[in-house]
């Protein structure tokens, strides 16, 4: 916001003359002529191979030579390439050399296009500045869904009166609408070192609507009808990046992000990614080939209905600190391995929280329906690059702590639980076939002194199909009647019963999940990809589902998960996005235990059509 706000002030550098909104930030360098004739570049002359090797550099591959090999001059007469260290002296310094093209006729810029040179897109400095540059977004990004998946009746309320099903009709539709308006202000030549200093903004408002078939779904009083619309303002991004110092001549850096920021803990999103408070010390070093993050992050409250962050509420007694580090080309050229230490100190025991359409959420209402706090550490070891042309993508992680309170015994619990997740792709010509793997662990004893479920902190996973998946995209309700938990949450992939992930705690006593797959694009046309996934689910384990539901055995199986998409972007950016997309679920011998709908369909779907615009 406060980028915003420094737009008027900034342009009151530009001459007195009236200008039309896209001239505010524009001007134009006036390139002097040469004051004498350079002198001749020198002959051609022997070169010394050693200054065509850089130190601690080598020729990419395994088993290559490890300096690069040197330049030969075999004609006659021939200028001499320069000597490292040394540059033509045939070049005019400009002093605004982001303007010359414009100056010179070749080019003329207006402020609507983001595609070509743009002062409100960052391409050049504000005017009257050489290193300060205002980049702008706006973004639309519109969700149409329509989707079926199995909805609990409350024992008291239903849309048709009379009927005794314990899961009602499941047929619902979903729309949402999006802006996200963003502003960032930096300072520094950003083009080949980092710059001295950044403030970003983003807010973004939300509009959706919401249309099921049966009450006690979308509000907890049986009297509201069962569609629902609603509108929310998040502030997404609000910070200030200070560059702290260069450890080397090669811009190595050390800086600080202080304020609401983005942040991934590995490389797919499987534990912790989300934009919430924070502060951050990042920096590399080794030319860019050691990365590290040490950062600290205070969760902020979510809105219930669309998952932005609500500033204005006080913010959740829920911390998370990360250390990780990066290492390039470990365990092999082309590979980036990365460890991380992450550790979850929840508060909330004595914290009890109702959503905005008066669910509870803490404590979730599940087991002994007491309030919980735990602290949990994840040890992970992370992976992502390629082996020639096989790309691998790798997360393993352990996570140990303590339970102040089973949700079964009430008695403290050892947490101790583990999740790997695996995918190669091979790419051949314009398609990538990709297989997929993961694991994350159940508890198979609900009733001892340890928890042996794996839950994240904030998972988005990018991962087997991503949210084109039916069991990534839909949350799975496990129980009705305004108790609000689910198998699993939207956008995620783990079984973990929990209220959700926005806004309810981390569940270490849950049936875990298995997931094998493969999966295909197509890039069809340059612009045109078609994908498509096959998965397979089951619960790691089902002690904790038996428990739950007082039965004596429930199979594994989930079902079979089919989905294929196609994204189109007419203009080969990130500007113009269309992506519409299918998923079918078949229930297997698990699914149909815990979930009967009331036409006794044999399968669920989901359709999803998505547009992003953005300037």
């Amino acid at each position: 916001m406060r980028a915003l706000i420094l737009l008027p002030l900034l342009a009151s550098a530009a001459p007195a003359a009236a200008r039309p909104l896209g001239k505010w930030f524009d001007c134009y360098a006036r390139v002097e002529p040469p004051a004498e004739r350079l002198p001749p570049a020198p002959e051609a002359g022997p070169r010394d191979p050693a200054l065509d090797s850089l130190p601690g550099r080598r020729v990419p591959g395994l088993g290559g030579a490890t300096t690069w090999d040197p330049i030969i001059q075999a004609n006659a007469g021939a200028v001499a390439a320069p000597k490292q260290g040394e540059f033509p002296r045939d070049h005019l310094p400009v002093p605004d050399r982001w303007r010359l093209i414009e100056t010179l006729g070749l080019v003329k810029s207006n402020w609507k296009d983001p595609y070509n040179q743009n002062t409100l897109k960052g391409d050049r400095p504000i005017c009257g500045t050489h290193d300060l540059f205002l980049q702008l977004t706006a973004i639309s990004d519109t969700v149409a869904e329509p989707r079926s998946f199995p909805i609990p009746v409350g024992v008291q309320t239903s849309e048709r009166p009379g009927s005794n099903d314990v899961f009602g009709r499941q047929y619902s539709e979903v729309f949402a609408q999006t802006f996200i308006l963003g502003a960032a202000l930096t300072k520094g030549s950003t083009a080949f070192k980092p710059p001295d200093y950044e403030i970003r903004a983003a807010i973004a408002f939300n509009f959706n609507h919401v249309d099921v078939p049966e009450r006690r779904v979308l509000d907890v009083a049986p009297s509201r009808r069962s569609l629902r619309s609603d509108a929310f303002v998040g502030v997404q991004e609000l910070f200030f990046d200070k560059h702290l110092r260069n450890t080397s001549d090669r811009y190595d850096f050390d800086s600080i992000r202080i304020g609401i920021q983005p942040f991934s803990s590995d490389f797919r999103g499987f534990l912790f990614q989300d934009n919430q408070l924070g502060i951050r010390l990042f920096g590399n070093r080794d030319n860019n080939r050691v990365q590290y993050n040490l950062a600290a992050f205070w969760r902020l409250e979510k809105d219930t209905n669309s998952g932005l962050n609500a500033i204005l509420r006080t913010p959740r007694q829920d911390y998370v600190l990360v250390a990780n580090l990066y290492r390039q080309d470990l365990p092999l050229p082309g590979m980036t391995s990365q460890v991380s230490v992450t550790w979850n100190a929840n508060r909330e025991r004595d914290d009890a929280q109702v959503d905005t359409n008066g669910f509870p959420v803490r404590p979730a209402l599940l087991g002994t329906l007491r309030g919980r706090a735990y602290d949990v550490v994840y040890l992970g070891y992370n992976a992502d690059g390629h082996i020639g042309r096989l790309n691998l993508t790798l997360s393993a992680t352990h996570a140990t702590g303590s339970n102040r309170n089973n949700i079964f015994t009430d008695r403290r619990a050892k947490i101790s639980s583990w999740f790997v997740a695996f995918e190669p792709s091979y790419d051949r010509g314009w398609v990538r076939l990709r297989g997929s793997a993961l694991f994350a662990s159940g508890d198979s004893n609900p009733y001892d002194d340890v928890d042996s479920g794996y839950a994240a902190i904030f998972e988005n996973p990018q991962f087997a199909g991503a949210d084109t998946s039916f069991w990534v995209r839909q949350t799975i309700p496990f129980a009705g009647g305004g108790r609000a938990i689910a198998v699993n949450s939207r956008n995620g992939i783990l079984n973990d019963l929990r209220a959700s992930k926005e806004q309810g705690q981390a569940n270490f006593t849950n049936p875990g999940t298995m997931l094998l797959g493969a999966g295909a694009d197509f890039d069809l046309l340059p612009e045109l990809r078609i994908s498509g996934n096959v998965n397979h689910l089951w619960f790691a384990t089902t002690q904790v589902l038996q428990a739950l539901r007082m039965e004596g055995s429930i199979p594994k199986d989930i079902g079979w998960d089919l989905s294929a998409a196609g994204t189109w972007r007419p203009h080969f950016n990130q500007n113009l996005v269309f992506r519409l997309s299918g998923a079918l679920l078949k229930p297997g011998a698990g699914f149909r235990d815990l979930f009967t709908n009331s036409p006794r369909t044999g399968s669920y779907y989901s359709v999803l059509f998505n547009a992003v615009l953005a300037y």
